[in-house]
């Protein structure tokens, strides 16, 4: 898109810039150990978009560089001096040099393209990153039903929703080592909420995902990168749906226990007679009713 129309539906349905940058310090245990290991190494954001990502990587120490092909969304890059030029991801990945990257990045990039690039955009990412380097790819979540049925499509541009087996699997069969799914962005009211509504199971699940793949390396670099991939983080619609059910198998009991209870009191085998009484006269009341 030539305007900043793009810009304008980032900003109304994704949030500011703030809130964007404070969701993003998720990935910070990840990617930290990179500026020991690659201080030099360049991190690659494909799709760059406003610029939240790499103002953060910057501000961290990062060397970067974005490349986007939206001139709105540059813009605002340009105007923060951040590193970015004007380019498709595909080309930007095939102009670098084996081993060159630190980090590679695709926030909500890869719903835009065609399958078949996403995989050459993964096969192309583990060429360029050094050994222990990390592709970074997130995405909406179609495990929340509300997302994959209908928020989803609110970005015109969008293609398809991709599962998460789907896209941790990509990776994998491209050389990866480590893989990590990361559930994001869901309510924090329902990460411990034990009897949700019907609505809440339907659209509670983490509304985003994404998954960290890392390129195999000497052990004493993996081992810098433990205790990131062993946290597991975000609400599954499977967590949601089972508590659901626990909580209305508990209601269920407590109604049978409260009805057993009725059954054996005192009062209830008392009136058992008159209500015995009153079911013969409504029978007859029906048999007549039926005869006139």
């Amino acid at each position: 898109m030539k305007d900043d129309f793009y810009s304008r539906f980032e900003l109304f349905f994704r949030g500011t810039r703030t809130e964007i940058k404070a969701r993003l310090l998720t990935y910070m245990p990840f990617i930290e150990p990179m500026l020991t290991l690659y201080p030099h190494a360049i991190a690659l954001d494909l799709g760059c978009g406003r610029g939240e990502w790499l103002e953060l990587l910057q501000e961290k120490g990062f060397q970067t560089l974005g490349v986007d092909l939206d001139e709105g969304m540059l813009d605002d890059c340009r105007a923060l001096n951040l590193n970015v030029r004007t380019q498709d991801a595909i080309s930007a990945l095939q102009g670098m040099e084996n081993e060159s990257a630190s980090l590679v990045s695709a926030f909500h990039l890869i719903e835009h393209i065609p399958f078949e690039t996403l995989r050459l955009l993964v096969s192309e990412a583990y060429r360029v990153l050094k050994p222990g380097g990390l592709l970074i790819m997130e995405t909406p979540n179609p495990e929340n039903i509300l997302v994959g049925t209908s928020n989803f499509y609110l970005d015109p541009t969008h293609t398809r929703p991709i599962p998460p087996g789907l896209l941790s699997f990509i990776p994998r069969d491209s050389g990866f080592l480590h893989i990590k799914v990361l559930r994001l962005q869901e309510s924090p009211s329902l990460r411990n909420v034990q009897s949700p509504t019907l609505l809440e199971v339907f659209g509670g699940a983490s509304p985003d995902y994404a998954v960290i793949a890392q390129k195999s390396a000497p052990q004493e670099v993996l081992d810098q990168f433990k205790a990131a991939f062993e946290v597991d983080i975000g609400l599954t619609f499977e967590t949601l749906s089972n508590r659901y059910d626990q909580a209305l198998q508990e209601k269920l009991h407590a109604l049978d226990a409260l009805a057993h209870a009725v059954y054996q009191s005192t009062s209830w085998k008392i009136t058992r007679p008159l209500r015995f009484i009153d079911a013969v006269f409504k029978a007859l009341k029906r048999k007549l009713k039926r005869k006139s």
